[in-house]
């Protein structure tokens, strides 16, 4: 495998995981004051809102990007330039069309879909998203197109310009509103305008990257592109060809990855319905409660940051070495992908399970909650937290499917992993043991099943093997070690910090900054000491040979 190609989809999943951080972080910014803005029962408002948005925007556009970035992909990696241009060019309108009518459904029938979710307030916000479901479609399709090259820089600009107009615009309008005493409902589909404008301002972005890639400038040299590939009209498929090859790859990733929305949907449905119809719970109440809950998915979110860019960016790599007849360089990058995971997932999650209490109240800190509300936040973070991993090792295990033409599989592991979710939510969602805790111990046995699963049809299904074994032992033992130290010493801290810091927030902060960088600091020295990540490891690293040299890693 020539060198440049085992660092190419690490660059550019270095690139998304730079964007995604500073997206999460900006994310939590504007999310953050939002929720503290609207309180747990308008936090309640705005998830259930953004719930029914990100089923549409699934539906209507989940398997594009994915799919676009491997067929060009492979057509760019043959020298095929000609049916590069052809896919986009039928990509682009289909899927304007098909934005036009998600924004139109979701539009019109707002008042359904709140109705659906038993929180008929939502409808505002469902209103003043449905163009953003439009702007989704036509951003779809310029960022698989650009994936397709393993270029990534477009998808992390137009991350970072959407983010950056979503907080600005959301929390400015979130302020006003409430500063002129408009209902819950209204500031909270006030908030949700800033994901529209966001998503607006992304397009013109999208085409100057688009115009670049088109004149050459921004294709890797070692692909061996040539520029006057076959482009003869006749011998390209016609666009309805096109289209239906699109559809083909597409359609089963679309499905594969509605499950998880389409289980979110009926899964927020059925616990507030439960928690109203069955503990007789009133409808702001339930929606205060999920308004809880939503407060631990914005750290549980946390993790995938660095974890989507390297899914995103082993398909259209995997795809290429495939297209090549490389196995064994496809094989490399899958065990890579799923080491990565582990490295960077694993003391993610752990962090976030024995830090769940310092973190939520670092971040909102009320000294009006009640014992009752601080523990039950407490209970929801611990388990979102076990689950984060499973979320990240579900995505990029669920990537490696794709990449190597297997996505149809994922069409029976998704369903297995949503159906035990369901059944959980509807058992423990009427028991007032339970209530809201049902939702994250549902998405914890449902992100627990689908990897496992996945990992097993890789094993027997994929022909280049990855190698699993020790990917997973060693990055246990050091996020085990890290975790202790973590606990440890923001207790210590905490104790030690009393007198001068208080029990405030600011206690917790400070002290939680001590804590996370003592626990990193552990967690660095030991995956070297331990040689979990390795001098090969970083080979595969842009740079990584200096810095292996440079941290005495063998």
């Amino acid at each position: 495998m020539q060198e440049s190609k085992k660092t190419n989809y690490l660059t550019g999943a270095a690139i998304l995981a730079a964007a995604s951080i500073f997206v999460k972080i900006i994310g939590a910014v504007y999310k953050i004051p939002i929720i503290n803005i609207l309180g747990d029962e308008g936090t309640g408002y705005f998830q259930v809102t953004y719930n029914i948005y990100t089923l549409i925007i699934t539906i209507s556009t989940a398997g594009i990007p994915v799919a676009l970035s491997r067929l060009v992909s492979s057509a760019a990696a043959r020298g095929n330039t000609g049916l590069v241009k052809r896919y986009f060019s039928v990509a682009l309108p289909a899927f304007i069309a098909i934005g036009v009518i998600a924004m139109l459904v979701m539009f019109f029938f707002a008042d359904n879909f709140a109705r659906l979710m038993n929180n008929s307030p939502a409808a505002s916000g469902m209103r003043v998203l449905a163009p953003a479901v439009f702007f989704v479609c036509i951003i779809s399709v310029y960022r698989g197109y650009a994936q397709g090259f393993e270029y990534m820089v477009p998808t992390a600009a137009s991350q970072v310009v959407e983010v950056l107009c979503k907080a600005a615009f959301g929390v400015a309008a979130a302020m006003w509103l409430m500063s002129m005493k408009y209902d819950l409902s209204i500031v909270s589909a006030g908030a949700i305008m800033g994901v529209t404008i966001g998503l607006g301002v992304c397009i013109p972005v999208l085409v100057r990257y688009k115009r670049k890639i088109d004149r050459g400038l921004a294709l890797p040299a070692d692909r061996g592109l040539a520029l006057s590939g076959d482009s003869d009209e006749s011998k390209l498929p016609t666009r309805m060809r096109t289209f239906l090859r699109l559809m083909e790859v597409s359609i089963p990733i679309t499905i594969s990855a509605s499950f998880m929305t389409i289980m979110t949907v009926v899964d927020t449905s059925i616990v507030l319905g439960r928690l109203q119809n069955t503990l007789m719970v009133a409808e702001s109440d339930a929606s205060a409660l999920f308004g809880v809950y939503t407060k631990g998915l914005t750290i549980y979110n946390l993790p995938t940051a660095l974890i989507v860019p390297v899914a995103v960016s082993i398909v259209p790599a995997i795809a290429a070495a495939l297209a090549k007849e490389r196995g064994n360089e496809a094989g490399v990058i899958m065990q890579s992908s799923v080491k990565l995971v582990n490295l960077l997932a694993m003391p993610a999650g752990a962090g976030i399970m024995v830090l769940a209490a310092p973190i939520l109240k670092a971040l909102y800190y009320d000294p009006r909650q009640t014992p009752e509300t601080v523990a039950l936040m407490t209970t929801i973070q611990v388990i979102l937290g076990a689950a984060s991993f499973f979320v990240c090792l579900q995505q990029v295990t669920t990537a490696i499917l794709q990449a190597t033409g297997h996505e149809r599989i994922a069409l029976m592991t998704f369903p297995v992993g949503a159906a035990l979710d369901l059944i959980l939510c509807y058992i423990l969602a009427g028991n007032p043991n339970f209530g809201i805790v049902a939702s994250p111990i549902g998405t914890l046995a449902c992100f627990i099943v689908i990897p496992v699963l996945n990992i097993a049809f890789i094993q027997v299904k994929v022909k280049e093997k990855p190698k699993f074994g020790m990917v997973f032992i060693k990055p246990l033992l050091c996020t085990v070690i890290m975790a202790a130290v973590a606990y440890f010493s923001y207790g210590l801290a905490s104790k030690l910090g009393t007198g001068m810091l208080g029990t405030g927030r600011l206690s917790a902060v400070v002290c939680l900054v001590i804590a996370i960088f003592l626990a990193v600091i552990v967690y660095l020295v030991l995956i070297i000491v331990t040689r979990t990540i390795t001098q090969e490891d970083m080979k595969l690293v842009p740079k990584g040979e200096k810095v292996a040299k440079i941290l005495r890693i063998r």
